[in-house]
Formats: structure tokens, C-alpha cells, sequence
């Protein structure tokens, strides 16, 4: 009998859970902060992608209030924003190898620096630390020509380099990203 009980017990603990996973797969499109994407194919058919969380400014003062300048910021919402490459790259004249990293920025009205980190799977804060630092390399920082409302990372394609550009409220932050042959 208590076997019996422990077997239907089991079926209805792995249901619920089969039954639970696509609701929350939907959950994050539902979120104030939803999930977005920005992708870089150079011509040989390389990538780099880049997976982050899409904040909303809402009425707020972003830049120098919520995200305050000359510290490190998640770039986006939620979980970390990832980096991901399958070609060693060039990023603001640092080389990246192939792999998988987080990105974060520290933020200042001048200019920005974008810090690639080692270390992956963590939630968007906090930041782990300069010792976790792959690379830094500095990102010009210009106003928007208009606001935006939904943070936005996305890359613009130019031959065989992308501009990666990071935008919010009324302030754009890039940097070049090339393929390292």
C-alpha cells in the first residue's frame, strides 16, 4: 500500500512539474523587464549573441538616478546579461576569445566602460568582482536623438564589424566588435 501511495505520489509531483515548466518559460515574456536578444553573423557565419533583460524608463531618471554613474551596472534587468561567441574577437581593441561571459557597464555622462566578465549563470547583481574580470575597454557614450523608452542592446553591421550599442532614456553607449582572424 505505501509503495503504491510513494509510486502515485511520484506521477503527481513529476506531472505538476512537467505541467508547471512552459508557464514559467511564459512568465518571462510577461515580465516588467522582458526578454530580448541582439546578434552580430559576420560573414563566415560567426556569431555573437547577446541575451539580456529589456528595463523600461517609466517616468524615471535613468542615467545618474536609478543607474548611478561610475558604478557597475547589470546592463539590463534580471538575470545577468550574457555574451556569447564562437569566434575570437576584438572588442574595443581587446581580444576576446570564444566562449561565454557576462557583460556589465559602469555608466558615466562622458563615457562608459563595458566590462566583460568570466564569470556566468548569476542573477543580474551583484557584480562579482574585478577579479572575475575578463577585459575592460572603454565605450563612447553620445545622446540619443530621441528617448528610448525600452532599454535596447543591438548591433549595428558595418563589412566585417559590428558596432555594439547599448541604448536608454537619452544616452547611447558602443563600442566595436570585430572578428579576430
Amino acid at each position: 500500500m505505501q509503495k503504491k501511495l510513494w509510486m502515485v505520489l511520484t506521477l503527481l509531483v513529476l506531472t505538476l512539474m512537467i505541467s508547471v515548466s512552459p508557464l514559467a518559460a511564459q512568465d518571462k515574456a510577461k515580465r516588467p523587464s522582458p526578454p530580448a536578444q541582439a546578434q552580430c553573423k559576420f560573414s563566415d557565419g560567426k556569431t555573437v549573441t547577446v541575451d539580456y533583460s529589456s528595463p523600461r524608463v517609466k517616468g524615471r531618471k535613468i542615467f545618474g538616478g536609478l543607474v548611478p554613474y561610475n558604478e557597475v551596472w547589470r546592463a539590463g534587468a534580471n538575470e545577468a546579461t550574457t555574451f556569447v561567441t564562437n569566434t575570437n574577437l576584438n572588442v574595443g581593441g581587446k581580444d576576446v576569445p570564444a566562449g561565454s561571459y557576462t557583460i556589465f557597464a559602469v555608466p558615466s555622462p562622458d563615457k562608459w566602460t563595458l566590462v566583460v566578465s568570466k564569470k556566468t549563470g548569476e542573477w543580474g547583481v551583484p557584480y562579482p568582482g574585478e577579479g572575475d574580470d575578463f577585459t575592460r575597454t572603454d565605450m563612447t557614450a553620445s545622446k540619443t536623438s530621441a528617448p528610448v523608452e525600452n532599454f535596447t542592446i543591438a548591433f549595428d553591421q558595418s563589412g566585417s564589424k559590428c558596432t555594439m550599442r547599448m541604448e536608454w532614456e537619452n544616452t547611447r553607449a558602443s563600442v566595436e566588435v570585430s572578428e579576430k582572424k
